[in-house]
């Protein structure tokens, strides 16, 4: 059997002043998850989520205002047989989001309430979630 195909992205985590966390579902899926996607030739991870969260939603940071949550692999959300690497950053919310490019539409997520959805990608249950709850204490 081959091995399953691989993907690189970067994600990002934005929370609002409740602590609800910025989804987004693209054209196309069913599932929702963070803001990003794959990076261009030379990109760094920071370089490809200041571009994807520019493309997608309008927002506008800096890559030195991004920080490291975590780098996790696991199966991809919308693409059959296939892995991802995913480096995952915390991310200011600067304005209101604004869904373009390929983003369907957006969606806001109670961490706690997380368990009880059954539109999560998998990156988000298995990795981001459990990460942003540790960091409540």
């Amino acid at each position: 059997m081959a091995d399953p195909a691989t993907i690189t992205v970067t994600a990002l985590c934005l929370l609002d002043g409740t602590g609800r966390l910025l989804l987004v579902r693209k054209r196309g899926t069913a599932l929702f998850m963070q803001p990003g996607g794959k990076p261009d030739p030379g990109e760094t991870p920071a370089e490809t989520g200041v571009r994807e969260l520019s493309e997608e939603l309008g927002l506008a940071v800096g890559a030195q205002d991004l920080t490291l949550l975590g780098v996790w692999e696991g199966p991809a959300a919308n693409e059959a047989d296939t892995q991802l690497v995913a480096t995952v950053f915390l991310c200011p919310l600067t304005a209101e989001p604004s869904p373009a490019a390929e983003i369907e539409e957006f969606d806001w997520l109670d961490l706690d309430r997380a368990r009880h959805r059954s539109d999560l990608a998998p990156l988000l249950t298995d990795y981001v979630v459990p990460a942003l709850l540790s960091l409540r204490g």
